[in-house]
């Protein structure tokens, strides 16, 4: 079922991409898979535009483009200033911690350079998994942006992969922000409960992995996730849902993800939709109404 279809009888379903990366380029330094690779349409003039107003077709009504360095997320502000859909975040991932992060904060303070809508700190934390950047460097550029969250009132958007020690051990240290989320959530049952018992504004925000056989602790995480406390994502172009598992993702797949969340929740993919859609306009700061141009 897509986002975009009636149930018997009711209203669309509208769907939030709490987290995807628009018009992808290939990076030397992959997130979480290599993305696959497909063919560029040559009537595509505008894929940016193109993917917006696909996603709109399919119930998906708001995208957080999300920032990764300071080209991606400068693009992602150039996004956000082209579209009402589109929503930017400003950050620096782990792997690319050797680069400095000074520039955030002052890209985050002066969003009108761009005209960006911007709403979050990130995608920012620790990934011991790949160790693109030294962990200690990896560290204090988590530290910084979780300051620059508080200093800014940005949501914190964080990616840890194989660090929940030294994460929790960060934002503790550091005071968790208002509104955090813990973006393509990766644990189980134990560390949902400890991220959850960090502060009330946590969320957990599930991607594609949810609906992967070889995941049983994440769908046990999202079953316990209370109902005010989650998002969905697609992280695109990563992690496409199954059936598309292989495929390049796209924020149009969301509902895909939220629908393994409503059957790992034992719940209507109706609810899933607007609890997802309200917790992403309580996270981000989000319209709770329909963008105008749709």
């Amino acid at each position: 079922m897509t986002g975009g279809a009636t149930t018997a009888g009711g209203p669309a379903l509208r769907w939030t991409d709490a987290h995807c990366h628009l018009e992808y380029r290939p990076s030397t330094h992959p997130q979480h898979e290599t993305a696959p690779q497909h063919e560029t349409n040559p009537q595509q003039v505008d894929p940016f535009l193109n993917e917006v107003d696909s996603s709109a077709q399919a119930g998906v009504f708001r995208l957080i483009d999300v920032g990764t360095d300071e080209q991606r997320s400068l693009l992602a502000c150039t996004h956000s200033a082209r579209h009402e859909n589109v929503w930017a975040t400003v950050g620096l991932h782990p792997h690319d911690a050797v680069q400095g992060w000074d520039w955030v904060e002052a890209l985050a303070q002066q969003p009108d350079i761009v005209g960006a809508r911007i709403v979050g700190v990130g995608e920012c934390g620790l990934d011991y998994h790949y160790d693109h950047s030294p962990r200690p460097l990896q560290q204090e550029s988590f530290a910084a942006q979780v300051r620059i969250a508080h200093n800014t009132g940005l949501a914190l958007v964080i990616h840890t992969r194989e660090a929940w020690a030294d994460t929790f051990a960060i934002l503790r240290a550091e005071g968790v922000p208002q509104h955090t989320v813990f973006h393509c959530f990766t644990g189980g049952p134990a560390e949902a409960e400890e991220c959850l018992a960090l502060a009330p504004g946590v969320m957990l925000s599930f991607s594609g992995i949810v609906s992967y056989k070889s995941a049983p602790e994440v769908r046990e995480a999202a079953r316990l996730c209370p109902m005010d406390r989650f998002t969905v994502e697609t992280d695109s172009p990563y992690l496409a849902p199954v059936p598309h598992r292989g495929k390049k993702n796209t924020p149009a797949f969301v509902s895909l993800v939220g629908q393994a969340v409503a059957e790992a929740k034992g719940v209507d993919l109706a609810d899933v939709a607007a609890a997802s859609w309200d917790n992403a306009a309580r996270l981000f700061g989000l319209p709770s109404g329909m963008p105008v141009s749709t």
